[in-house]
């Protein structure tokens, strides 16, 4: 057999391996079949089941001849392994691959790097006949706000932070606020990393107090993992600290939100609502939108974004905190 076809057996055959379930009834001829041509392999429903005949005498796969089709899987309780990486998989990872650094710890990181040098040589090789390869070049994900360049943050704390969350230790740290003009230092309990846009930041508690606050990455000029481990982890929750608003930067209180709006900005909240509870209401040519929000800053940043186009009616201190920032912006011009 050619050099080139052996290979191309060979290939297919591996891909094969690696669609066959562990569980179930098993796969059938037509199913892997159909499979394996939209990875790019051309290949007939003959040759599927030939390829599993020759593979039944190497690897421990079991077909379940019961009835019609026959199904095709491993054997119950057979060790699977199967290196090498799908059309999937690789889709997966070259669209992860961007957000994926600052958030894993670099021991994670450096077993991903030859999965994701896999997946890119994989999709270049598959451009030119495979329409699901060039999927990544086909999507792409835009934030609504003007987009800002990230940070650059110092390899070496970073890796130490990754590691002390790892391992739940207590991080000395020095850190520069924005508003401070040296930095401080402090003993922090590390509990998770967050991705907010362009800004990676660690929540953590300064030792010894238990409020949870958050510190930008790039900001940290320095960072040590203790032999210390952390305390106060387990009255932390990532998911509630998330949904109360704490990203957003406010108080964290709820408050219902009552504003009139233009007609431009009231087609945008009805297709894309500010809460569960959003009403909107059309009178002659003013339409008044009821919502309860949480009150941060990223909701008097979207107020104030949008100009002309809206006018906070309630709560009293919301709009006179709106009102004075307008009128203050106004006056530069």
């Amino acid at each position: 057999m050619p050099v080139k076809n052996s290979r191309h057996t060979m290939t297919r055959q591996w891909e094969l391996l690696k669609l066959l379930p562990t569980t179930g009834s098993g796969s059938t001829a037509k199913e892997l079949c159909e499979s394996l041509n939209t990875q790019g392999h051309t290949v007939s429903k003959r040759q599927i089941e030939r390829d599993l005949g020759d593979l039944m005498e190497v690897f421990p796969i079991d077909c379940n001849n019961a009835s019609k089709p026959y199904g095709w899987r491993w054997v119950k309780g057979a060790q699977v392994d199967i290196p090498g990486i799908g059309m999937a998989e690789a889709l997966s990872l070259k669209l992860m691959e961007g957000c994926m650094t600052p958030l894993l710890p670099n021991a994670i990181m450096s077993t991903l790097k030859p999965r994701l040098l896999q997946a890119e040589k994989l999709l270049n090789e598959k451009s030119a006949s495979n329409l699901q390869a060039r999927w990544v070049d086909k999507i792409r994900t835009v934030t609504p706000t003007l987009p800002l360049r990230a940070p650059e943050i110092n390899e070496g704390i970073l890796e130490q932070i990754q590691e002390a969350l790892l391992q739940d230790r207590q991080l000395e740290a020095h850190y520069q606020s924005s508003n401070s003009v040296e930095p401080k230092k402090y003993r922090l309990n590390p509990l998770a990393l967050i991705q907010r846009g362009p800004v990676t930041y660690l929540a953590a508690t300064v030792q010894p107090f238990a409020d949870v606050r958050l510190f930008a990455l790039h900001r940290f000029s320095k960072a040590d993992m203790t032999k210390e481990l952390i305390t106060g982890q387990e009255n932390f929750n990532l998911e509630q600290y998330i949904e109360g608003g704490n990203l957003h930067f406010g108080s964290g209180k709820q408050i219902r939100l009552r504003a009139n709006l233009d007609d431009y900005l009231a087609k945008i909240l009805q297709e894309t609502p500010l809460s569960a509870d959003q009403k909107i209401i059309q009178k002659n040519d003013v339409y008044s939108v009821t919502a309860t929000l949480t009150n941060t800053w990223q909701l008097h940043w979207w107020i104030l974004s949008h100009g002309e186009g809206i006018e906070v009616i309630a709560p009293k201190n919301l709009r006179e905190t709106i009102g004075k920032r307008l009128k203050t912006a106004s006056e530069y011009y």
